[in-house]
């Protein structure tokens, strides 16, 4: 699927997010000592940084950022890193590399304010919750080029279809994920024009306020919420 440029000619930020990634997961196998399945209790940089409720609620807010940079086995990360290689470079090349950073974090907090409200106990981590947000931004900049929606839609369906399935895959993670994503690709995209701010200067002005309002709601959530528990 090919989107209309707007900023990125290479999408540099796709392929610096996997690097990072799977520089992680390595540290967190050597300390393990296992490539297939990491378990947080023998490695310490999966122990401090998984996402889990009663932890940021004693003030271990980093959790969630962090959480979205580690992953649970070679499968995991596998699955994950190859989903973001063919899909973040049509939504890094739609909206540019800055913007594209900035939806995805919004969708990795979304994500983690989505655990923490619906299963703050279960220790969560992975990249798929900022994934499904490149999904959703995908779908946002797909209707956005009057590009037929039926090959995202499908795919984001089936994708929610497995997580419902398979054991121990985070669901809330990856439904926030895909709702801040979409909503921060359509105040980049489509809010804009809604508004009537036509020229790039006031465009660009719309588009971050909207991440950064998004963002800061993400993070209000996971504050407040983790302050219940």
């Amino acid at each position: 699927m090919t989107v209309r440029t707007m900023g990125a000619t290479r999408p540099i930020a796709t392929y610096s997010l996997i690097a990072v990634n799977v520089v992680v997961f390595i540290i967190t196998a050597i300390q393990s000592r296992n490539l297939v399945t990491i378990d947080p209790n023998t490695s310490r940089v999966s122990y401090e940084g998984v996402l889990f409720g009663p932890l940021v609620n004693s003030g271990e807010y980093w959790r969630i950022l962090t959480s979205g940079f580690l992953h649970y086995g070679l499968i995991h990360v596998g699955l994950n890193m190859l989903t973001l290689y063919i899909l973040g470079r049509d939504l890094e090349m739609a909206v540019g590399t800055r913007r594209f950073v900035g939806i995805y974090v919004t969708a990795l907090f979304g994500g983690s304010a989505a655990v923490l409200i619906f299963s703050p106990f279960a220790a969560t981590a992975g990249a798929s919750g900022a994934i499904y947000g490149v999904m959703g931004g995908l779908l946002v900049a797909v209707i956005r080029a009057k590009l037929p929606p039926g090959q995202i839609i499908g795919l984001i369906a089936i994708n929610i279809v497995i997580s419902l399935s398979i054991p121990n895959i985070s669901l809330w993670a990856h439904l926030g994920g895909l709702a801040f994503g979409a909503a921060a690709t359509a105040g980049v995209l489509l809010l804009p024009q809604r508004i009537g701010q036509r020229d790039a200067a006031s465009a660009s002005r719309v588009g971050w306020l909207s991440i950064a309002g998004l963002v800061v709601l993400a993070l209000a959530i996971c504050v407040v919420r983790a302050a219940t528990l």
